[in-house]
């Protein structure tokens, strides 16, 4: 296996500031250098993402798009660049879960992490889950829950951090197409309720366009940005709305040009 090589005199990681009294963003990646080995995975991409925003970020399997959001929630170093980030969660492809706890007792792991006690903590994650539409599941066990639901788990679990950037790792991948349109229409109802600045990592273009207000484009590896459009409109979207629809051809027409 190929050892991770940084370069840590090269890297800068700091938080996020504003200038002249403007508000900083969220997340901050400046010309972002990363290899794994020989293996040349970022090539100096540079992502802003504002308070407040879902960007996603789409692109070839094995293009980077996992490394650059651990990179952005600080579980991975960069070789080189700048990483500007407020603290931020990580929901990733498999929930996750703990197998032998219940759903409640999933969602407030974060606060037993800060040294809660476990009363206190259920009775804080039970009106959550109970937003996020899984009123009397709290004592359901991982396996008697459908995967629409452990992801509802999990992002409860992710919001109940505190912390105001969601990193999204595919989290709706395994899903089938009618589970996934019901998860799109409930994320979006669940950041209207819990606002949060969220980075997507997706290889559904469409599922891109529906959640984001901007959708970045990656290149094969070493990815760099090779396109970037802003979507208008409430979400969830229709994907089949005419604006969606010439989106989506941009979008494949920069991957095609990669």
């Amino acid at each position: 296996m190929q050892s991770e090589t940084t370069t840590p005199q090269a890297v800068t990681v700091r938080t996020p500031q504003g200038e002249d009294g403007a508000q900083a963003p969220a997340v901050l990646l400046r010309d972002i250098r990363h290899d794994f080995g020989d293996l040349h995975v970022l090539a100096g991409l540079t992502l802003e993402v504002a308070a407040g925003e879902t960007v996603a970020l789409v692109g070839p399997s094995g293009c980077g798009k996992s490394t650059l959001l651990e990179i952005a929630c600080g579980l991975q170093r960069p070789s080189s660049g700048t990483v500007a980030a407020t603290p931020a969660a990580l929901v990733p492809q498999r929930d996750a879960l703990l197998p032998w706890a219940d759903a409640l007792d999933n969602a407030a792991l974060p606060l037993r992490l800060q040294h809660v006690t476990r009363a206190e903590a259920r009775r804080r994650a039970e009106p959550l889950l109970a937003e996020l539409g899984l009123s009397g599941f709290e004592r359901a066990r991982p396996a008697q829950l459908s995967g629409g639901m452990r992801q509802r788990v999990a992002f409860a679990r992710a919001l109940l951090t505190g912390r105001d950037v969601l990193c999204l790792d595919e989290p709706f991948g395994a899903l089938d197409a009618i589970t996934r349109a019901e998860i799109h229409r409930w994320l979006a109802g669940a950041l209207a309720v819990q606002p949060r600045t969220v980075l997507l990592v997706t290889h559904d273009i469409e599922e891109a366009l529906v959640l984001a207000d901007r959708v970045c484009v990656l290149s094969p590896r070493p990815a760099r940005i090779v396109a970037e459009l802003a979507v208008a409109g409430a979400r969830p979207r229709d994907p089949a709305d005419p604006a969606l629809i010439a989106l989506r051809r941009q979008a494949l027409e920069a991957l095609r040009a990669c």
